[in-house]
């Protein structure tokens, strides 16, 4: 490696690491402003807290990286073209190609390291995130709760605690507990003064000990109204009173339990053609199951059609008219309530069928990215480096307004893509390379211009193309004088 490879790789890695640990200090920040509010304050510990964000924050090193390179090229060629060094180094006889070769190089060897990093690292610190939630719910089930205020994440009661406190946030305060039941069922309600969280033997239930309250009941199931009226309502003091709460379905809703370990995020990109065949032969069997479901309840004129599927012979459908004025009703209400029946059993076939195709489509998106975005690292360094040395502007005003409207129209792009393949109307393949298809032509004309010294952003050379145009519709100085 010559001297002028290792100050040029210098130059560069000096922007590269300040802006790296800026961007993804903002990009982490988004995390942190969506789950600290669900993590402060619950008994977890400030290491707690700082290692789930952590796990949770890794995977924006696949964003941050690209944004990092385009930027820090921008700014490096940038300030080669504003101290005058690229104008030496071309005086010297070093081409463009060449100035640019180290880093191209460099630059490589980042997006072969990010596709390790997304292959590998990312998918496992995924997993550690995942898990560390289940087990924080369900050792300290107060996570789920905010003070004084109500809460229905338990199936079928609505809770709420006046003062969660303690070490583990396992004590409490003034406990409501209210049964959600219909007007004709069995209604409960619990009041007791003080509580705290247990542990269960079943983690799929959450055990709350209540002290000193009343127990409200009013047992109405299966009476009469006039009955009801007249049933006294019922109320039990109690000193200890343990109540068990169904959270399985809490657990499983907030962190997947099912795909703990499977879950398509979770795995490399050879695991997840593993999955993507296995979902293959799932999708074709639930469309097997649907095909069957309509072709049992088409009637006999549409198996007439087939003939290939029914020979019998087609009953000519009797006219309405012919019918008996009494029995019309019941005619047209069995029909239409086959109608609506049909109706349902195609909203719910078509909504499987959405979901199973946007399942699939999501883990295909998912597993092109891993590589699509190491591509991204080396287009976005041909625009940049282009771009630096065209502008020739060094330091943190107008490289960063550029870097920042190139990569929101590259975001702008992933996000409309993934919102298409998602709805089926466009294939996840295409769909996750659209943002590079897209850029890497803008990428080598920009590198060609400025391997030509083209003045793309010379705004003289502008006014001087437009210059007859606004002549033609505009009045002369000296005319004006005159006016």
């Amino acid at each position: 490696m010559k001297k002028l490879d290792k100050y040029i790789i210098k130059t560069f890695f000096g922007p590269f690491l300040f802006i790296f640990s800026v961007l993804f200090f903002i990009f982490i920040v988004n995390i942190i402003w969506t789950q600290m509010s669900q993590l402060t304050g619950k008994g977890l510990t400030y290491w707690e807290i700082t290692k789930f964000l952590f796990y949770l924050g890794i995977s924006v090193v696949s964003m941050v990286l690209p944004l990092t390179i385009l930027l820090s090229s921008i700014m490096t060629f940038g300030d080669f073209g504003e101290r005058y060094e690229l104008a030496a180094m071309k005086a010297a006889g070093i081409s463009l190609v060449r100035v640019m070769m180290p880093l191209f190089v460099t630059v490589s060897f980042l997006s072969i390291a990010l596709f390790f990093f997304s292959n590998n690292i990312i998918p496992d610190f995924q997993r550690k995130a995942k898990n560390m939630m289940f087990n924080i719910i369900s050792s300290k089930p107060a996570i789920n709760f905010t003070p004084g205020v109500f809460i229905d994440q338990i199936s079928g009661y609505s809770v709420k605690f006046d003062k969660i406190y303690g070490g583990n946030n396992q004590k409490l305060e003034g406990v409501f507990l209210h049964k959600n039941a219909s007007p004709y069922d069995d209604q409960q309600t619990i009041i007791a003064k003080n509580g705290k969280f247990a542990p269960a033997v079943d983690r799929n239930y959450l055990k709350l000990i209540l002290y000193n309250g009343y127990v409200y009941e009013d047992n109405i199931t299966n009476k009469p109204y006039e009955e009801r009226k007249k049933q006294p309502n019922q109320s039990v003091k109690f000193d200890t009173l343990v109540y068990h709460f169904d959270i399985s379905e809490l657990i499983n809703n907030a962190i997947e339990k099912e795909k703990i370990t499977d879950d398509y995020r979770f795995q490399t990109y050879a695991e997840v053609n593993k999955t993507l065949e296995k979902n293959r032969k799932e999708n074709a069997s639930t469309l097997t199951n649907v095909t069957s479901s309509v072709i049992s309840q088409t009637n006999n004129m549409v198996q007439y059609i087939d003939k290939t599927k029914s020979r019998e012979k087609i009953t000519e459908p009797f006219k309405i008219d012919t019918v008996k004025t009494t029995k019309k009703l019941d005619v047209l209400w069995n029909a239409y309530n086959k109608i609506e029946g049909l109706k349902s059993n195609v909203i719910a076939t078509e909504s499987a069928i959405v979901d199973t195709v946007k399942l699939h489509n999501k883990i295909v998106m998912y597993q092109q990215r891993i590589v699509s975005y190491s591509f991204t690292c080396i287009i976005f360094f041909l625009i940049g480096a282009s771009l630096g040395s065209i502008i020739r502007k060094g330091g943190m005003g107008l490289p960063v307004i550029i870097a920042i409207v190139i990569f929101i129209i590259f975001y702008i792009m992933n996000l409309s893509v993934e919102n298409l393949s998602w709805k089926g109307k466009l294939n996840p393949y295409l769909a996750a390379w659209i943002p590079n298809i897209v850029l890497f032509p803008f990428s080598v004309w920009l590198t060609y211009k400025a391997l030509t010294d083209s003045q793309l952003f010379d705004i003289e050379k502008y006014r001087a193309f437009f210059k007859p145009i606004i002549n033609r519709f505009s009045k002369p100085k000296e005319h004006q004088r005159y006016q």
